[in-house]
């Protein structure tokens, strides 16, 4: 129970579903806790008001330094290698469902549910019984995505009851019950850092090493003050609004956008305009592949997310050996950035994904 709108309507149904419920809240940062960005101690006051109404039983559990040692340290090790990661995915599988999982079954407990917005089904007898993780029935709210990496013997022991429902009927539930965070907004901000400005809260862990921001054709039109802190498809933050460079016809020129890294020469490369080649990829290849259902599924056609907040894109798994796979997509993708997850669909099925390379 995080102290969030959803765990805690996930905690309520499970109690009307019959289940012996114990709320665990989990403390994973503790750097800087007191600040404006890191609500934990609000959080932990809202999650003990929820189970309070509720009735159920709440505990603390630090995982700080578990965050720190299988997440944290990850992070800054792809953001110092000019990749992108996604601290969410990492999260989900190293504490959520690792750390976190171990702690419950050290209690006694049967089973982990949380308010992720998912759902796993059961497919097979006894004899060769396997688990599903499939999309979440409100669209808009799916985290499959977040979720790709986890295993059989993780889905076997996880509950997710919002699958079903949609945000509204969520945030419904929790009003008719009169439960003190109803109207709480969501949370967007880094796994258990919170919401604050990155580059700012990156400059503590990672040191700045200033150089070029280049155009294809070798031009210098500005400096970086780190690779580390930029993005692939990034357009905000380049601190070149003021180079005009290519014009349109009318006098207006095309926005900036981060296209490539040049880690060995420390330079940052930018395009003009959304659709410019550098940033359309058909193909891409990814590693530290983890299937869901332990095995990577046949090469054919399916569909993929190079990042969250994207539509399914047509593709084929052209190849899938050991920890790599290799996609082809029939249209372009926009910014495939290294250190994104790549996540493959069957359906509503999530098959996992990999580490874009």
């Amino acid at each position: 129970m995080s102290g969030g709108v959803d765990s805690s309507v996930t905690a309520w149904l499970l109690k009307q579903q019959g289940y012996d419920v114990l709320g665990l809240f989990m403390k994973n940062w503790e750097d800087d806790d007191d600040s404006e960005y890191c609500s934990s101690r609000q959080d932990w006051l809202d999650a003990a008001s929820v189970a309070d109404v509720i009735g159920v039983d709440i505990e603390a559990v630090n995982f700080a330094a578990d965050y720190k040692d299988r997440v944290f340290a990850e992070f800054l090790r792809e953001y110092s290698a000019g990749r992108t990661p996604n601290p969410d995915v990492l999260c989900n599988a190293e504490i959520k469902f690792k750390a976190f999982l171990d702690h419950a079954m050290s209690l006694g407990a049967e089973r982990i549910a949380t308010g992720h917005y998912a759902r796993v089904r059961e497919a097979g007898a006894d004899g060769g019984r396997r688990y599903q993780l499939l999309k979440a029935v409100d669209a808009g709210k799916d985290q499959s995505y977040f979720l790709h990496r986890l295993n059989q013997a993780q889905l076997s022991r996880t509950l997710f009851p919002l699958g079903e429902l949609t945000k509204d009927e969520v945030r419904r539930i929790a009003a008719d019950l009169g439960l003190p965070n109803a109207a709480k907004k969501d949370s967007t901000g880094i796994c258990f850092i919170g919401e604050r400005p990155f580059r700012e809260f990156l400059n503590r862990y990672l040191p700045t090493r200033p150089g070029p921001i280049k155009t294809p054709e070798g031009q210098v039109v500005g400096r970086h003050q780190g690779l580390a802190f930029h993005t692939l498809g990034q357009r905000k933050g380049l601190g070149i609004g003021g180079v005009k460079g290519r014009q349109r016809d009318d006098g207006t020129a095309d926005a900036w956008y981060a296209a490539r890294k040049d880690m060995a020469a420390n330079t940052l490369y930018v395009v003009q305009g959304h659709d410019h080649p550098w940033l359309l990829s058909h193909e891409l290849s990814a590693t530290d592949a983890s299937w869901v259902a332990g095995h990577p599924p046949p090469p054919s056609a399916y569909a993929a997310k190079t990042r969250y907040r994207q539509a399914d894109a047509a593709c084929v798994l052209a190849r899938a050996e050991g920890a790599t796979f290799d996609l082809r997509f029939s249209e372009a993708q926009w910014a495939v950035t290294p250190g994104q997850s790549a996540v493959l669909y069957e359906g509503d099925v999530c098959l996992g994904g990999g580490i874009i390379v």
